[in-house]
């Protein structure tokens, strides 16, 4: 375990040179994608709808392409799964990223919480937990999560609208 905490560190300072995957100087992005990765394994194995929310938001909100983004999803799915705890990632969020950029994390969380329909107490939790570590007030992270939710309902509702027309 030690030594994954030490790999763990030197992959943050200075990336090994085998990855094509160029992560800044603080590894910010791993850290949240780790994040990410821990909110969708909260209740299991990802569902295939979780699966795709990832990689959509990995490609979309970092500007990565596909196999970027996969080979980042693989190097969080290990450092998360060596992790005791979210402060190993969050906090070098803090020490990188601005409150808007951590707001957009949170804001992330909650679209994979929601991303197969159901949310978790566990789920709930750890975005609390998350945000707390990240200085999001319990304000800002209930407006997110109350956000997300109404751009779901919406985006069903309008698949459902898309649906009837189609159907007719």
């Amino acid at each position: 375990m030690l030594d994954g905490l030490r790999q763990f560190i030197a992959d943050i300072v200075a990336p090994s040179a085998d990855t094509d995957l160029a992560f800044d100087d603080t590894g910010y992005l791993l850290a949240a994608t780790a994040l990410l990765v821990h909110v969708v394994s909260l209740d299991g194995e990802p569902s295939a709808a979780e699966k795709r929310k990832l990689h959509s938001l990995i490609e979309s909100r970092f500007k990565l392409d596909p196999g970027k983004a996969d080979h980042l999803i693989a190097s969080a799915t290990r450092a998360e799964g060596e992790a005791v705890d979210l402060y190993r990632f969050t906090s070098v969020i803090m020490r990188s990223v601005n409150e808007e950029g951590r707001l957009r994390i949170i804001e992330m969380m909650w679209e994979l919480v929601y991303a197969d329909g159901q949310v978790s107490e566990f789920e709930d939790n750890v975005v609390w937990r998350a945000a707390d570590l990240l200085g999001i007030s319990s304000r800002d992270r209930i407006d997110l999560k109350h956000k997300v939710a109404e751009q779901r309902q919406a985006d069903s509702s309008d698949s459902v609208s898309k649906t009837a027309a189609a159907a007719t």
